[in-house]
Formats: structure tokens, C-alpha cells, sequence
């Protein structure tokens, strides 16, 4: 059933039940993408699973997130079940071989796998805008930020980079708003706010450095065997946003700096993008619009992109319009929406007069789906109602154990396990802040010894006050002063008099001055 330059998806059925054909996705068109949709519990999973094990031998290396944490598998050799054995033989694999793959674990928060990071500058003002679910006043803000820190050589790297920026910004929000446009102290506000939730679900763990090599998810074994990196995405799927944002970050990072190739015999990468929904999920036009436009045109990259959802309602028509190998697997039509997604499946695929698509689709079995892949010049073959190979490798999560064991011998082992902070807007604003700190501080040392200089004779004082009391005569020592009442002399009286009346004749004369210039 194997064939040279092609991946084997399953068997095709007659009406009859009968065996049809084996259905292939030809490795040329790998990078033309790819759509797995159906409902819960209809073998998604599975397909994904066999797909990457097929590319996995083929030589080319693969990305995928495990959502439900039953994807580990992959790395480990399959074992005999009754009904894997059944499905083999339904479909006439023969022999049914059991093998491991080379798998890398990937995890975000470096629990389950080795830790994955970007920094701010890479994931850019767009993406970040689409994580914290900024307006558009708030989306300026942050391309203004990213603007004073490449002018400014300001590093942003990690979250107290862009949090130590923007309060830099909101301190001097009127000398850099003249320059750069409006800097609204209530939207920086706003963004450091959703910077702290951020904070709160995680996404520190996310940026920093090392920051992930794209061709760490590109590689191949010793025996041509391309590797499956797997990104444990159970406890991601707590914070969705972050989930998406980063999936689409790591797309649009191979989008810019992967080469030209063409067409090529086989892909560089294959991209599986599970729970696609959640990437669209109200997204802004002009996202989508980037979503399309990567996905348009990273095939010449030799990149293979393939969306996994329930329903293919979720993916935009302009996206779903680039996606060319296709598997459906079964859908319920209980509600309006339910009912248009199994018409709008049914339409997307190139009739079989051997059977209505769209009757078809609500009664597929589990493992059972319609498959279409590209042919001959690139046109979609004709739908077929399959039964999915079973997988080679094992169907079901690896131990806590098993998981550690593969962690230790993997290439990348020790290249990001460990954080590195170094100087980056954070430190450099601190630095100049103290700088700044220190020659006002020295400024004002200085002007009050200006002033002290230039007062120290010209001050004017009255006898009697305390500072200029006459020095003891020579040869006698000063009268210390009483802390008790004493009765004042008839001198010190006289020149007390003379103090009040001079006070009292100054302060009437500012006071008819100012009244005066009132009435004015």
C-alpha cells in the first residue's frame, strides 16, 4: 500500500463497502496546506497523528501542538491493539509495522518540555496588540513605542523592557507626543494594565531570551528522519489568546526568514495548527488579512500549513480558498449553523457520483473520513469516503517518565532551559533615570549654595532676632540664655517697639498696594 513519494492516508470504500483504492497525499503538494476538520471525538487526533508520521519518514520535519496531551505518543513504538490490528486489516495494510519517532517536546511554561521564547521586538506592535486585545488608540500607543525604542536603542526584549518603556512614555507624554504624534496617558494606562494580566497567565515564560531558532524546528536524524517538535499545549489552552498569538508568530517568523524554493519535491516544514478556531476568533480585519496573506504565500517557502478545527465554518473563506488537501471527518447537523457547516464542507469538495457529500458526512464512523488531496497538475481528486490507517506509533500519552527520558537526549538540550537577561530598555532606562536623578540632585546641591553664598550678607534682619547679636566683648565670656522668665530691660523693650511698629507699617503698605492694584 506504500508508495514512493507519497504519504498513505487509508483505504477508500465502494458503496458496497467494498476496498476501492489507497488515498495518497503526494509529497509535491505538501506545501499546498491542508484542512482537518469533523467533531469531537471523531478521530482529528489520529489523522493528524498518522500525517506526521508519514512526513516524519519522508524527511521532513514537523510542528505540532498536542492540545489534549495524547500527541506524546508519537514518540514512542506502537503497540498491537485488537482494534488497531482490525483497522489494518479492514484496509489491507500489510505488514502493519510499529515504530517510534523522533520527537522534541516544547513547552511554553518549560514544564513538559524545552522552553519556548521570542522577544517583544520579534513578536512586533501587530501581534502583541492581538494578545492583549488593545483598541486602536491603544494599537498607536504601542507602535509608538516600538518607534522611540529602535530610535531610541531601547532593546525590548521581555515584558519589564515594554513596561519600563511605556512608563517612560507616560512621564514625557507631552514632549514625545510633539514628536512622534498623540501619546494618551489613559491608553498607556490601559496597556500596562493588560501587560500585568499577561504577567498573571504566564506570558513572562514567553518572552525573553534564548529566543527559539527557527531551524530547531527544522531538523532531521541521522537516518534522514525529519524531527516532530511537539508543543505541549494543555495548560496554553487555559489562555487561548496567548495560544494563537504565538502559533501565528512562529508562521509569520517562517514566513520571513525562510528563502525562496518554489515548488519543491517535498516540503521544508509541515505546520499543524490544531484548534485553528481560536487564531480567528474575533479577530481584526487586518489580521485576518495577514493570516491570509502568509499562508498565500509561504507554499514557495516549502512550508506546508495545515488547519485542524471542528468546523469548517471557522476558517475564513479567503484562507480556506488556499487550503488544498483535505480531510472531513464526521459532522452532527443538529442546529441551523451545524447544518450550514455540512453544506459548506459538502460544496468545498469535487463531487463523487457515487454518493451525496452531504448525507455522507453526518454518518461517518469514528476513524472514517472524506478525503480529497491534490493530483496530477495540482487539481483536487475526486472525494472519496475513507477508513484512516491506523498509526504506527503509540495511540495515547507517554508517561511523566518516558516524557523525561526523551527530554534527555534531545538535541536541544540545554540551548534554552536556562533564562539570559541581558541589557536590554529596562536596565538602559534605569541607568539613564538615575543618571538624570543624580545631576538634578546635584544642580539643586549647587543652587542652594549659590543662594546661601548670596544671601549670607545681604539678608535683611532686625536687632533682637537671634542671628546678629553682638559677639561677647573680649576677655568675657557670652550670657547664656534663660530658660525661665526673665523681666526684658528697658533697651530691649525700646528696640522690640521699634521692630513691631516698622512690621506693621511694611505689612499696611503691601496690603493698600495690593487692594490698590485691585481696584485698578
Amino acid at each position: 500500500m506504500l508508495q514512493e513519494g507519497k504519504l498513505y492516508i487509508g483505504t477508500s470504500r465502494k458503496p458496497d463497502d467494498s476496498i476501492n483504492k489507497g488515498e495518497y497525499l503526494e509529497l509535491k503538494f505538501g506545501n499546498r496546506h491542508g484542512l482537518i476538520t469533523g467533531a469531537t471525538g471523531t478521530g482529528k487526533t489520529v489523522t493528524l497523528q498518522i500525517l506526521a508520521e508519514g512526513f516524519s519518514n519522508a524527511g521532513v520535519p514537523v510542528f505540532c501542538a498536542d492540545v489534549k496531551g495524547d500527541l506524546s505518543g508519537i514518540g514512542a513504538i506502537g503497540e498491537p491493539k485488537d482494534f488497531l490490528l482490525k483497522r489494518a486489516e479492514q484496509i489491507g495494510l500489510t505488514p502493519y509495522e510499529f515504530q517510534e519517532f523522533p520527537v522534541i517536546f516544547w513547552d511554553l511554561y518549560g514544564e513538559k518540555g524545552h522552553r519556548v521564547r521570542t522577544t517583544m521586538s520579534e513578536m512586533g506592535p501587530l501581534l502583541l496588540s492581538r494578545l492583549m486585545n488593545a483598541t486602536d488608540a491603544q494599537e498607536g500607543v504601542l507602535n509608538i513605542a516600538f518607534k522611540i525604542a529602535d530610535e531610541g536603542g531601547l532593546p525590548l526584549l521581555d515584558l519589564k523592557d515594554l513596561q519600563a518603556l511605556l512608563n517612560y512614555m507616560g512621564d514625557n507624554a507631552s514632549e514625545l507626543s510633539n514628536q512622534f504624534g498623540f501619546i494618551s496617558k489613559s491608553s498607556v494606562g490601559s496597556i500596562q494594565r493588560e501587560l500585568l494580566i499577561l504577567e498573571q497567565q504566564g506570558a513572562e515564560h514567553f518572552f525573553g531570551e534564548p529566543a527559539l531558532k527557527i531551524t530547531d524546528i527544522m531538523r532531521t536524524t541521522n537516518d534522514g528522519r525529519g524531527a516532530i517538535s511537539v508543543l505541549a499545549a494543555d495548560k496554553l489552552m487555559m489562555n487561548p489568546r496567548l495560544y494563537a498569538t504565538f502559533l501565528l508568530w512562529l508562521l509569520s517568523e517562517l514566513f520571513e526568514e525562510l528563502p525562496e524554493v518554489g515548488d519543491p519535491d517535498k516540503p521544508k516544514l509541515v505546520f499543524f495548527f490544531d484548534e485553528a478556531h481560536l487564531l480567528f476568533n474575533d479577530a481584526p480585519k487586518v489580521l485576518v488579512e495577514r493570516v491570509e496573506q502568509v499562508v498565500r504565500l509561504i507554499r514557495s517557502k516549502g512550508v506546508g500549513v495545515y488547519f485542524v478545527t471542528q468546523n469548517p465554518l471557522d476558517v475564513p473563506e479567503t484562507v480556506l480558498a488556499q487550503l488544498g488537501n483535505r480531510v472531513q471527518h464526521a459532522l452532527r447537523a443538529y442546529s441551523p449553523r451545524e447544518q450550514k457547516a455540512v453544506k459548506t464542507a459538502a460544496d468545498t469538495f469535487r463531487p463523487n457520483p457515487d454518493f451525496n457529500c452531504a448525507e455522507v458526512i453526518t454518518n461517518l464512523g469514528t476513524g472514517e473520513a472524506l478525503v480529497s488531496t491534490l493530483e496530477g497538475k495540482g487539481s483536487p481528486s475526486m472525494v472519496e469516503r475513507t477508513l484512516i490507517r491506523p498509526p504506527a506509533s503509540r495511540l495515547g500519552p507517554l508517561t511523566e517518565a518516558e516524557r523525561q527520558k526523551v527530554i534527555d537526549v534531545s538535541p536541544v538540550r540545554g540551548l534554552y532551559d536556562e533564562d539570559f537577561d541581558r541589557e536590554s530598555a529596562y536596565e538602559l532606562l534605569a541607568k539613564r533615570a538615575a543618571k538624570a536623578a543624580e545631576q538634578a540632585e546635584a544642580a539643586r546641591q549647587a543652587e542652594e549654595q549659590t543662594q546661601e553664598g548670596t544671601s549670607g550678607g545681604s539678608r535683611w534682619t532686625l536687632p533682637g532676632f537671634g542671628e546678629d547679636e553682638p559677639a561677647a566683648p573680649s576677655g568675657k565670656q557670652a550670657r547664656p540664655r534663660s530658660s525661665g522668665y526673665q523681666r526684658e530691660t528697658i533697651v530691649e523693650a525700646a528696640m522690640k517697639s521699634v521692630a513691631r511698629t516698622v512690621a506693621t507699617q511694611v505689612g499696611r503698605a503691601l496690603v493698600r498696594g495690593i487692594l490698590g492694584s485691585l481696584k485698578r
